[in-house]
């Protein structure tokens, strides 16, 4: 395999990595905004959400110097270049938006805001990205499944496992 028919391996780190960093983010998510109270978990929810929105930013900026289809065996339409590259500009979008929403739910706690209109904003809108990012990247795995069925490559170039023939399986 060529360099460009694969990622790579700072880009398979970041890609993977950052999967066990919004895991993580689900699975310690707090059940109300009152658990802000304990100062300590409101540094440490900051300092999480900075962390979260640096990584973010640093994978998009690195992530845009390679093609969407790195390793593609075949040539890909335009039609689909463009949807992949808007489900993955909206990802990035998506988690950059939800440590942001975040910081200003913490933000507004931290002046003694943690209830009414503003807070309930800022949650919504945190909710609402998190419900979009279970969305955007659902379908950013089923196109991975799907594209490593139909044997383009794509698969290959990212993922550890379950690798592609160098043929083409129909």
């Amino acid at each position: 395999m060529t360099m460009e028919s694969s990622h790579t391996k700072l880009a398979k780190t970041f890609h993977w990595g950052f999967i066990v960093l919004y895991a993580y983010g689900l699975l310690k998510q707090l059940n109300d905004v009152s658990q802000l109270e304990d100062t300590g978990l409101l540094v440490f929810e900051v300092a999480f959400a900075s962390l979260f929105l640096l990584i973010v930013l640093m994978r998009y900026f690195y992530m845009r110097q390679f093609e969407t289809f790195l390793g593609v065996r075949e040539p890909v339409s335009l039609v689909h270049k463009r949807l992949a590259k808007t489900i993955h500009r909206s990802i990035y979008i998506c988690l950059a938006l939800l440590p942001i929403s975040g910081l200003m739910i913490a933000g507004l706690f931290a002046l003694g805001i943690s209830g009414g209109p503003l807070q309930d904003l800022s949650l919504n809108v945190h909710e609402f990205f998190a419900s979009l990012s279970y969305f955007l990247i659902s379908i950013h795995i089923a196109a991975a499944i799907y594209s490593r069925f139909r044997g383009e490559g794509i698969w290959t170039s990212m993922v550890p496992v379950w690798r592609e023939n160098n043929k083409v399986e129909k």
